[in-house]
């Protein structure tokens, strides 16, 4: 085994491979930019070399400075992790050069299956499975036009060298079928380098179901089951689990047999995903192979009881595989979702900011959180902006949905805008919960799913505004310089009134609280107020929770504000309040 591996990696993926070091008792070396000098990966590994500028071109995808850093901190091996240079087979060569072992599969396997044109010639002869379609190396476009009026429409027209959804378009009118070819072309030259595409067969109501699969050295090769990955945006992964929902046993051996068929014709070592697309009647199709760990593979860690990423260096030093196929059980379901900073009403662009405020539940055999990222961290330009991947288990698929939904609503952030409130949605969503989801569900779904995000209700603003008042208490009492609290003071035992404002989503509200004691009058926008009670005392309550009685019953919520905004964390998700400036504390 090794005694020291280098990680070339960032974020959650490089905590995640640390975690499995420390039991195994390998020291980790990390490799940070400018921006990650003080993340979270850095503080967590043994050593860290700086690689280079922010910019990812020149640090994370800079295989000379990798290389260098590896050899100068004398690690023996390295591991890519996922994204960067995890499937960069001239990374692989690089690294043999060096004598340092690449903790994945060989230069061959990776270009091969990097290529879905040469991975789909090659499986053709191996009797896996193919979407029916045009993967040939006549580019010209009017060869790929007659093929596509062979294929028909629906079609879709994807990148060969690369995944993700970038270079990937669909075709419903052929009379369109050049402008989305160009436009493929252009994204997929600039993503991968290389503009050469291929045409498949859209599969209508498609479900994506993917095979773990793990080779060594000695010819050993099985796989961990599947997992459906169908909930999608913009072709990219929202909710993974494992095992796949619905499927017959038949088809669930046929397709761990498919996997392992692909894997061995490329004669593969190390952790990889085959991935199908699987039509309604549950037949299915090849779609292509991810050299490397999967983003998602958390939910077959905790089905099958397996450390992957101890597999991977395990294998990677030159072990068989601790156990046979027949040996492999699944126990449970477990259920994944991947927590961006991104605005789903703006077409999931991703979002940047501070996280100001961070709280996750606290871990169990259960529920794991994998971040990359801790309260006061920023999320950048730079890179992918995941927070956190989610992962609940449970003997049952509701209940580990069950238990994911009220992890999310554990979960409190503040400084950025992120996709938890539409992760809760998902989780409820009928078609998910019934297992009727496909690759489309988010896309056909969008309109109602953002529709049914949290607004504030008027008891809402009432409590975010009670939240204000209670932080600038506390504030007072600590002595703050606040402009908030400067202008104007808490007074326990004389009534007080105080206006300000509120926006959110829009809605501009003026309020004014009338304030005796732990009693609160709250009137918005010049209406009926409306009588709370305060519990614990402003300076006594639990930091961040206010509770309050209203018509006799008792309740408490979480929030989090700033001079700026009031983050108000309620059990359907997250409302998001500013404070309005031109609203001044006026207490008479």
């Amino acid at each position: 085994m090794f005694t020291k591996i280098l990680l070339a990696n960032r974020g959650e993926i490089a905590c995640r491979v640390i975690d499995s070091c420390k039991r195994l008792a390998i020291s980790t070396v990390a490799v940070y930019s400018d921006f990650d000098a003080n993340s979270r990966h850095v503080a967590l590994a043994d050593e860290a070399v700086y690689i280079g500028p922010s910019s990812a071109t020149e640090s994370y995808l800079n295989i000379d400075a990798i290389i260098i850093a590896a050899k100068a901190s004398g690690a023996q091996a390295i591991h890519p992790g996922y994204g960067f240079l995890s499937e960069n087979a001239d990374f692989a060569d690089a690294c043999q050069a060096a004598d340092l072992v690449f903790i994945g599969p060989s230069p061959h396997a990776i270009r091969t299956m990097g290529s879905k044109q040469a991975a789909k010639a090659l499986l053709a002869d191996a009797a896996v499975p193919l979407v029916p379609g045009y993967h040939g190396t006549d580019q010209s476009a009017q060869t790929l036009l007659e093929q596509a009026q062979k294929i028909e429409a629906p079609l879709l027209i994807k990148a060969s060298a690369g995944g993700g959804g970038k270079g990937m378009r669909r075709v419903d009118d052929l009379a369109e079928f050049a402008t989305h070819l160009a436009a493929a072309q252009r994204e997929a030259k600039a993503a991968f380098g290389n503009d050469e595409v291929l045409l498949e067969k859209m599969i209508p109501q498609a479900r994506h179901v993917e095979v773990q699969i793990f080779a060594d050295n000695q010819g050993n090769c099985l796989h961990l089951f599947e997992r459906d990955c169908s909930l999608q945006r913009r072709h990219q992964k929202v909710i993974e689990e494992a095992p796949a929902p619905g499927l017959s046993s038949g088809t669930r051996e046929a397709l761990g047999q498919a996997a392992v068929a692909a894997a061995q014709a490329v004669n593969y070592r190390g952790a990889g995903t085959v991935e199908f697309i699987m039509a309604a009647d549950e037949s299915f199709y090849f779609m292509e192979m991810n050299t490397r760990l999967q983003v998602e593979h958390p939910v077959t860690e905790m089905i099958t009881g397996v450390d992957l990423v101890e597999w991977q260096l395990r294998v990677a030093a030159g072990e068989a595989l601790p156990c046979s196929q027949a040996d492999l059980q699944m126990t449970g379901c477990a259920v994944e979702v991947r927590l961006y900073a991104e605005n789903p009403r703006k077409r999931f662009l991703p979002a940047t900011g501070t996280l100001h405020h961070l709280r996750f539940p606290t871990p169990t055999a259960q529920l794991r959180i994998e971040t990359g990222v801790r309260e006061g961290d920023s999320i950048g330009i730079y890179y992918d902006p995941m927070i956190a991947k989610v992962v609940a288990w449970a003997d049952t698929r509701e209940r580990a949905i069950d238990g994911l939904a009220n992890a999310l609503q554990q979960i409190d952030i503040s400084g950025l805008t992120t996709n938890l409130s539409f992760l809760q949605a998902l989780l409820h969503h009928r078609e998910f919960r019934e297992a009727r989801m496909h690759t489309q569900t988010i896309d056909q779904q969008l309109e109602g799913l953002l529709a049914s995000l949290p607004k504030a209700t008027p008891q809402d603003v009432a409590l975010a505004a009670l939240a204000h008042i209670t932080r600038l208490s506390k504030d007072n009492a600590a002595g703050s310089l606040s402009p908030w609290v400067t202008l104007g003071s808490w007074r326990n035992m004389t009534p007080s009134r105080q206006r300000f404002g509120l926006a959110h989503a829009g809605e501009r509200y003026a309020i004014e609280v009338e304030s005796r004691r732990d009693e609160h009058l709250v009137r918005i926008n010049g209406g009926q107020a409306e009588r709370f009670r305060l519990f614990g005392g402003a300076k006594d309550a639990p930091a961040n929770v206010i509770s309050w009685q209203k018509a006799e019953v008792m309740h408490r919520m979480r929030y989090y504000g700033d001079d700026v905004r009031l983050e108000l964390f309620t059990p359907t998700g997250t409302l998001s309040f500013v404070l309005e400036p031109d609203y001044q504390l006026d207490t008479v």
